[in-house]
């Protein structure tokens, strides 16, 4: 990748791209409903147009029964812009589930960029009514190798309860094939004012179009979590893990495999996903 063209990895930026619904890992609420699946950190002029699809199984402890998950993501570049898509459906906790999120990635000029997405639910319990999220990254040292990122998000649930976040995150790109990258989000939830903090690590090795293996670490507080129509879990703690590898076996068609754990006071999950992509 060209020094003066990174951008940050999008799974810092794009939730509604890089995981199900209530994210990223960085930039949406880090939730116990999240799965995050890293997206390969590019040059905007190398995303061009790609679709992916996938489909995963998670298991959870206790009688919560298993989730399953199908997925179809894409990008679309234009001058200046990345668009995005996504659409999946769900079962979780019992109960189906589809969300559609869309997003822009703009470049303003070779030291800032943003990004813009929304999403919504179709009424399923632990689906967003709606949820809109908000980047602004710069691009600083000479060789604009360091990556800092201020993110805002809104998140309306069916329950009533809402999530107002900020991010600040942040990542360096070291001579390949080598980035790191961590962040810090702040949530309050309402209703009762429940204030907490995630902290992220995040390091991806490799180079795109070959292979790239991405490992991250969450932890910290939560607000919400529906665990179904009527109850939630309040104020709590949880730890997230995931690694994922995204290999291309020729030039523009590879796999996405995903493998992750989250815990938080009431149950505890692992599961994994594959995919397939295509790079137009």
């Amino acid at each position: 990748m060209h020094q003066t063209d990174y951008l940050l990895a999008l799974s810092l930026v794009l939730p509604v791209l890089l995981s199900t619904p209530a994210t990223c890992s960085a930039q949406a609420p880090a939730t116990g409903q999240d799965i995050v699946i890293p997206a390969p950190p590019l040059q905007i002029e190398e995303r061009n147009r790609n679709v992916q699809v996938s489909a995963g199984m998670q298991h959870l402890s206790g009688d919560y029964g298993d989730w399953h998950d199908v997925t179809l993501r894409g990008d679309w570049s234009l001058p200046g812009h990345v668009l995005q898509g996504e659409l999946s459906a769900h079962r979780r906790f019992g109960a189906s589930g589809t969300y559609l999120g869309v997003g822009d990635t703009y470049t303003f000029n070779e030291d800032w960029y943003g990004s813009a997405t929304v999403g919504a639910g179709d009424g399923a319990f632990y689906l967003p009514d709606y949820r809109v999220d908000l980047a602004l990254n710069r691009k600083f040292l000479a060789d604009r190798r360091l990556v800092a990122t201020l993110g805002a998000g809104y998140y309306k649930a069916p329950d009533g309860h809402s999530d107002r976040s900020v991010l600040l995150g942040a990542a360096y790109y070291f001579e390949s094939p080598w980035i790191a990258e961590g962040g810090v989000r702040f949530n309050e939830s309402a209703p009762g004012s429940v204030r907490t903090r995630q902290r992220f690590l995040a390091v991806t090795w490799g180079r795109h179009k070959a292979d790239l293996v991405t490992a991250r670490v969450g932890w910290g507080g939560e607000g919400y979590l529906a665990t179904g129509p009527a109850t939630q879990l309040v104020d709590f703690r949880s730890r997230e893990a995931s690694l994922a590898w995204r290999h291309w076996f020729s030039a523009h068609t590879g796999f996405l495999l995903a493998a992750n754990r989250y815990s938080n006071p009431l149950y505890r999950r692992v599961g994994i996903t594959f995919g397939l992509f295509h790079d137009f």
